[in-house]
């Protein structure tokens, strides 16, 4: 079937990385982050990709255009921002019939589409929605969901904990027939809001949730989050797993829980532990580095203090500098 993966938005809670790149191309170990999106899908299923996206459009092109994978990869081109439901209305001429899948473009999750598929195809629904677990369901729109039937009777918007339907939040994923595009407004419009409540309403939307893992990698935090989760489920094709890190350098017991790229140098005595290191960096001696992201080519000091600080590209930071969150340059 054809996939659809939203990527329309311009990644501004990954600047300044998302400056250089769009945030479909943000790198998880050694492959871009819409690739570790689509590998939620078995090969077998898939038989085109389709990204709409609004940002990045020919950095997107030329990425594709030099990888040798086993599905068809199409940009589809936002002019103007669409929300969720109308980038995939945007889609709609290019889709093959039947069933197709939507992705949000930065969810990294351990979802059996296929199970999903087979739910699904004995459903009669016109959707269905991935379900995950929270604790807390008081910041998510919640789905009342009938494990029963497998329906989802209505939503609700960020509910009081006592007072919510249940903690089962929408994790991103939909499998989708074609006759929903009749239910669908003209325009920018979220999928989400304005066509799921209705759909629901009249019993035509099911519900799928799922164990194991669910991370939206759209901010400094959760990008940390999706790499540690990709080392320990080992989502990577080249490199290696150094004890609790991913690496293409050779690094020592300094550094924990981190992915460091290619030509990267990091002085023994220095700390490194829940961060991304892209290529051609260095770090000097007695540096502490805690969840950031240190862009490609950049140069640390010695005696440097970072704590959750995402770095430019191409950067010299000094020796001694100390910068608790942020960017840098600020």
């Amino acid at each position: 079937m054809d996939v659809v993966v939203l990527a329309g938005g311009f990644g501004t809670r990954l600047r300044p990385w998302t400056l250089h790149m769009p945030k479909p191309l943000v790198p998880i170990l050694d492959r871009a982050m819409i690739q570790h999106v689509v590998d939620v899908l078995p090969e077998n299923l898939v038989d085109r990709v389709l990204i709409a996206a609004g940002y990045g459009i020919d950095q997107m092109r030329t990425h594709f255009d030099a990888l040798d994978l086993p599905y068809e990869v199409l940009i589809v081109e936002e002019t103007e921002p669409l929300g969720t439901g109308g980038a995939i209305a945007n889609c709609r001429p290019h889709l093959s019939d039947g069933t197709f899948c939507v992705i949000n473009g930065d969810l990294l999750t351990s979802l059996s589409v296929e199970k999903m598929l087979t739910q699904h195809s004995k459903s009669g629904s016109l959707a269905t929605i991935s379900l995950w677990e929270v604790e807390d369901p008081s910041r998510f729109g919640v789905a009342d969901y009938d494990a029963n039937s497998c329906l989802i009777r209505r939503f609700q918007e960020k509910p009081p904990r006592e007072e919510a339907f249940s903690n089962l939040i929408n994790a991103g994923t939909y499998l989708i027939e074609p006759e929903l595009f009749d239910r669908m407004p003209t325009g920018a419009f979220s999928i989400e809001r304005d066509v799921y409540p209705h759909v629901a309403e009249d019993g035509l939307l099911s519900g799928f949730p799922f164990e194991g893992w669910f991370v939206d990698a759209g901010t400094p935090q959760s990008y940390i989050e999706a790499v540690q989760t990709s080392i320990v489920n080992e989502k990577h094709l080249s490199g290696e797993i150094d004890g609790t890190n991913w690496t293409l350098s050779k690094i020592g017991s300094n550094v924990v829980k981190s992915s460091i790229r290619a030509d990267v140098s990091i002085d023994s005595s220095s700390s490194i532990s829940d961060s991304a290191i892209l290529e051609g960096c260095s770090v000097g001696a007695r540096s502490i580095l805690q969840g950031c992201m240190i862009g490609a080519n950049t140069m640390i000091g010695s005696d440097v203090e970072l704590t959750d600080v995402v770095v430019d590209f191409d950067t010299k930071i000094p020796s001694g500098h100390v910068q608790n969150g942020g960017t840098f340059p600020k």
